[in-house]
């Protein structure tokens, strides 16, 4: 009786220990628990309310639950397409030309000509720089009046008088891509110039015996093993330039003709101009949505099966 006795005993002591451990963990666990809840959770649904109401600060107190009108009204509206075509353009091309540019330079960095310790260096000067002041410096420099860039056309004898160059829509989303381009093209490069140095050289040396050119090792070997690295960039680059706003926002101020107006602009728009509280948080969820399809979208295309188990 002692000998069967004993396991049970034993057993009741393991599951009494077992749930002071369970309550000691959430006792650990719920004071983060309510603060991430009041301040990530909260917002996120009370956002979520209010994308449902007709709420104006124009009008309080006049609130009316239309349900998904908001969504429904953006969704119908011409100019809310032809702002998400705005925002798709400065997305592709802005995230193309930082991709491209940060392989080149990773590249570059990684065949470790004469200075390259310095242009690793220099590159983190234009990603340190804050986005407000990286704007502002890039508004100075296509002031049409006294702006640098005009100044240095003029010197080279490109141009014969000083150029407005923010008066034409496509011609400033080109340029406030450029701006941005040059602000996060040190991010892309310095990931990617870090999977590049984690790349045996075996690889090369064994593909160059073989007879393979440059390129073929390249495409064979190289770009696999980045796309990891790839993945981050374009998953973080795309998130960020598909809600660009500051930049915009000190360089063109949406204009002109609103040409440079992207969702996110958008967004500020209707809520803290137009002061319309509902249609605003619409617009964010929008966004939202917009952003986890396209990481969807890159984690299924480039995240394989065989780069997982890499």
């Amino acid at each position: 009786m002692q000998s069967s006795a004993h396991p049970q005993m034993k057993r009741k002591r393991s599951m009494s220990q077992q749930r002071r451990d369970t309550w000691v963990a959430w006792g650990l666990v719920l004071p983060s628990a309510l603060v991430i809840g009041g301040v990530i959770l909260y917002p996120i649904v009370r956002t979520l309310i209010l994308s449902t109401y007709d709420y104006s600060l124009i009008r309080p107190g006049q609130e009316q639950f239309i349900g998904l009108g908001n969504y429904l009204e953006f969704l119908s509206d011409s100019m809310f397409w032809q702002t998400i075509k705005r925002t798709a353009y400065f997305t592709v091309i802005s995230v193309g030309l930082e991709l491209v540019l940060g392989i080149a330079v990773a590249m570059l960095i990684d065949a470790h000509p004469p200075g390259w310790r310095f242009l690793r260096f220099s590159l983190i000067i234009p990603w340190a720089v804050p986005t407000i002041v990286n704007g502002t410096m890039w508004r100075w420099i296509y002031n049409a009046d006294y702006g640098a860039l005009n100044g240095l056309l003029l010197q080279l004898g490109l141009i014969d008088s000083y150029i407005p160059w923010l008066i034409k829509p496509w011609r400033a989303m080109n340029l406030v891509i450029w701006a941005d381009v040059w602000h996060t093209l040190p991010f892309a490069a310095l990931i990617i110039q870090a999977a590049l140095a984690g790349i045996p050289g075996e690889y090369h040396e064994a593909a160059a015996i073989d007879g393979a050119n440059a390129w073929r090792r390249f495409w064979n070997i190289t770009l696999p093993l980045l796309r990891p690295a790839i993945l981050v960039v374009l998953v973080i680059r795309t998130v960020e330039a598909f809600r660009v706003f500051d930049i915009i926002f000190v360089i063109t101020r949406g204009g002109p003709a609103f040409g440079t107006v992207t969702i996110s602009y958008l967004t500020y728009l209707e809520t803290f101009r137009n002061m319309s509280i509902g249609s605003g948080a619409a617009l964010s969820f929008i966004v939202s949505a917009f952003i986890l399809a396209i990481a969807i979208v890159y984690i299924r295309v480039l995240y394989t099966d065989d780069l997982a188990e890499s």
